[in-house]
């Protein structure tokens, strides 16, 4: 059995559609008309222990509610859910005890008090041995850097400081399942890699398995092998974030330096002109056929270097949402 199991999980919102004027409002008041809203439909995916899996899809796409209802804190309409062997809207305390969530755009923390008063709370919440709680809080804030700042005031921290301080509160009972939603929300480009590589070292040494939802790239591709996109509330795509890019149709993006300026108008034929400078171009060209034009440019052009490479993974996505969507 996977460690995380979901199947044909769905989950609606009742909403009540006001017609206008005095008389319907008024009508209002004793009947309403109600609607559903399906915002998750028929989810069905499978994540193995110790992976870090990363859960994509545009603003309302239905990421949040699926990460609610697999941490228990909403009811599925329908569908089936197991987290190492649990059912998560059960809320059994053993089940509680082995998952944590970390928000970004949430704080668990108590801004007035020094995050180690935080810490002491979770302790007893999740009912750690006083050796096993120090031995933890010193290697993580050890790890994070941040062993100096334990007793100053959550809100005099800064962004960056902060979220490390919530990584800290999450990790302190050692949970086997970590949902993380926007983990490097804001923060600046050295804090950010300091909190990815504490998550890839964690999931590398303790077998952690992470679900992480996250608009920044950079996040996605650092952590995670696999990606789950999912689009008006169905999953589009289950797969290696390698593989994205050969899904949607293979392109590469050939970056041409030359001696000599060049004009787009000379390379539309070939592609679509991603970039263009004085003596540079960028085309992005069906991966299949790259070859055969490269040779071509190589004749046509006063070609100085060339280098090749993948479209970036937001593009590959971009292109996923636009050719692959589950109907409203």
């Amino acid at each position: 059995m996977s460690y995380i199991s979901v199947k044909s999980l769905s989950k609606s919102f009742p909403y009540y559609r006001k017609a206008s004027g005095l008389k319907a409002s008024i009508k209002n008041l004793w009947s309403r008309e109600e609607h559903y809203k399906e915002v998750v439909k028929s989810l069905s995916f499978d994540i193995e222990q110790g992976e870090i899996v990363a859960f994509i899809g545009p603003n309302g796409a239905g990421k949040t509610t699926t990460m609610k209802m697999l941490s228990g804190i909403l009811h599925p309409t329908s569908g089936q859910a197991t987290i190492m062997g649990y059912t998560p809207w059960e809320r059994q305390k053993s089940f509680k005890m082995r998952f944590s969530i970390v928000m970004g755009q949430k704080q668990q923390l108590w801004s007035d008090l020094p995050a180690i008063d935080s810490f002491e709370l979770n302790k007893r919440i999740y009912e750690i041995e006083e050796t096993a709680f120090n031995n933890t809080l010193g290697e993580l804030s050890e790890i994070l850097n941040v062993r100096h700042l334990l007793d100053i005031q959550v809100r005099r921290l800064s962004l960056g400081e902060r979220m490390k301080m919530e990584l800290i509160a999450a990790m302190l009972h050692r949970p086997d399942v970590i949902f993380l939603d926007e983990p490097t929300l804001g923060l600046d480009f050295l804090s950010q890699r300091a909190i990815l590589s504490f998550l890839k070292t964690l999931s590398q040494e303790r077998q952690t398995t992470m679900l992480l939802t996250s608009h920044n790239m950079v996040d996605i591709s650092t952590l995670c092998d696999r990606a789950l996109v999912i689009q008006n509330g169905g999953l589009v795509y289950s797969g290696e974030l390698n593989d994205l890019n050969t899904v949607v149709g293979a392109k590469r993006h050939l970056h041409i330096y030359t001696h000599s300026p060049v004009s787009p108008s000379d390379f539309k034929a070939y592609g679509e002109i991603v970039q263009s400078g004085p003596n540079e171009i960028i085309i992005e060209v069906s991966k299949p056929e790259s070859n055969a034009i490269l040779s071509k440019i190589l004749t046509q052009a006063d070609v100085a270097d060339i280098n090749i490479k993948e479209p970036p993974l937001d593009d590959s996505l971009q292109r996923l949402y636009t050719t692959m969507k589950v109907s409203a």
